[in-house]
């Protein structure tokens, strides 16, 4: 399975290119700019997923942490959790859970490609802030979209159609609302279906589901919040079969451990802490182990500096963090 870590500095380059092969279409007398540094011809044309954030609803560093030495340097920050499924075919990416950093994860999906790409739509995963207040801008106050699809499970499909100010979204046509059933197949295009499955964690305002992403001849799962392992397993669904199942698991990980924040008793946190899920993964075959890669991290875990003992030991254990700017092909 290729991977490769795609950056701004990528984006740019690619829209350079863009321009370029767009004066060749246009002018017709020139080569298509060379691109053989960046992908072959079936890479390029190949779906991929595309991570645009790995930072909890809140990112990092967060909200009110006035003195945390992140705020400068734009290097440390970390945008909030989202995945862009790219089909360079279809001249489209949809993106999993609009964040508030939707704008400039959109940017870098649709710049993710030698081509520039339209918004295919939106796939919702629950209605915590950090998952879909990004529609916002796809109102007439930004972007004022027109009819773009986002997919979501009934009750926050009724959600976003009965509470202000997402009601506006579709009243004014920016978006139209797609319902989509636990434990279907809903098509985007030809190479790229998702399929949604629930998940417990809390649903004030909806249901909470992970996405099987499946794109041609690879698959990936999208779970960055749950309550825990052990009541999935009550739900009658094992995450051992779900990572079974799939190439790629991308999977919670707010916490690292108890103790993360100071002067609490997070025992009961809804999530698993790395450890436990490490702890509970360890018995898997190594080849099952290097699937996962933790996503939707809090701005208190240690794992989210590459230089700290935590991510050591999760990568000794077998395991890995997601990057923004991870591009996964199949």
């Amino acid at each position: 399975m290729p991977f490769r870590r795609f950056s701004l500095l990528d984006a740019a380059a690619l829209l350079i290119s863009a321009i370029a092969v767009a004066g060749c279409r246009v002018g017709g007398s020139q080569p298509p700019a060379d691109a053989s540094d960046l992908a072959t011809t079936s890479e390029q044309t190949a779906p991929y997923i595309l991570v645009l954030g790995v930072g909890q609803d809140g990112g990092v560093p967060q909200a009110g942490s006035v003195y945390d030495p992140r705020w400068r340097d734009a290097s440390a920050r970390k945008r909030v959790a989202s995945l862009a499924i790219v089909d360079p075919r279809a001249s489209a990416y949809w993106i999993v859970d609009a964040t508030p950093d939707f704008p400039e994860q959109m940017t870098m999906a649709a710049l993710s490609s030698g081509d520039s790409l339209k918004l295919g739509g939106v796939l919702l995963t629950h209605a915590h802030i950090g998952h879909y207040t990004g529609l916002m801008y796809l109102g007439h106050e930004a972007m004022g979209a027109r009819q773009v699809p986002v997919y979501a499970m009934p009750r926050m499909a009724a959600f976003l159609s009965d509470n202000g100010p997402w009601d506006q979204l579709v009243r004014y046509h920016n978006i139209r609302v797609s319902r989509l059933t636990a434990d279907s197949t809903q098509q985007l295009s030809t190479s790229v279906s998702v399929s949604p499955f629930i998940v417990p964690h809390r649903q004030e305002y909806s249901e909470v589901v992970g996405y099987k992403i499946n794109l041609g001849s690879g698959s990936a799962l999208y779970v960055p919040d749950i309550d825990s392992w052990n009541e999935l397993d009550d739900l009658g669904r094992s995450i051992e079969r779900l990572i079974a199942d799939v190439d790629v698991a991308f999977l919670d990980a707010t916490f690292f451990d108890n103790g993360e924040l100071p002067g609490r008793d997070m025992s009961g946190f809804p999530h698993p802490f790395v450890r436990v899920s490490m702890d509970r993964f360890d018995s898997l075959p190594e080849s099952e182990r290097r699937k996962i890669r933790f996503i939707h991290l809090n701005h208190s875990n240690p794992a989210l500096s590459a230089d700290s003992e935590a991510r050591r030991e999760i990568v000794a254990r077998g395991y890995s963090v997601a990057e923004r700017g991870d591009r996964v092909m199949f």
